[in-house]
Order: structure tokens, then C-alpha cells, then sequence
């Protein structure tokens, strides 16, 4: 399984704040964002930082593993 997690505005979009996807071997981080961001178009627009179990990655082809943690942010602000 692969655990996603979404924070801020994301989550608030996707309605949730975790969820499970199951795991297929070859399944890179593109395919995941493909078939969520089908789900959830509105969310996926405003993702500006993706990590893979917590180290940032910008690289869409990153190729994933059975229980593998994937984090889906927006820009987050304040003062």
C-alpha cells in the first residue's frame, strides 16, 4: 500500500487528510498523480511541494515502493 497524506488547502480540496492507494509494482509518482488528480482536479492544481517519504522530490518518474509515504502541499503563509 502507499499512504498519502495531504495538508492545507489540498486536503481541504481532496476532503480528506489520508488515504491508501494499493501498490503496483513499476508504479511510478506520476501515475499516482494521474489517477488522484483525475479524482480531484481542483486539488492538484495548487500542489507547489510533493515529498516521497519525507524528502522533497521534483522528479515525477520517481519510481515507488509497497509502503512508501507520499505528501501532496500547497504554499502555505502567514505572519
Amino acid at each position: 500500500m502507499i499512504r498519502v497524506l495531504f495538508f492545507g488547502p489540498v486536503a481541504d480540496r481532496v476532503q480528506t487528510h489520508e488515504m491508501q492507494l494499493e501498490f503496483n509494482a513499476g508504479m511510478t509518482l506520476h501515475d499516482v498523480i494521474a489517477k488522484l488528480g483525475a479524482q480531484h482536479p481542483n486539488a492538484f492544481g495548487i500542489v507547489s511541494l510533493i515529498a516521497v517519504n519525507q524528502t522533497q522530490v521534483h522528479d515525477k518518474h520517481t519510481v515507488l515502493n509497497d509502503n512508501d509515504e507520499i505528501a501532496f502541499m500547497a504554499k502555505f503563509s502567514g505572519g
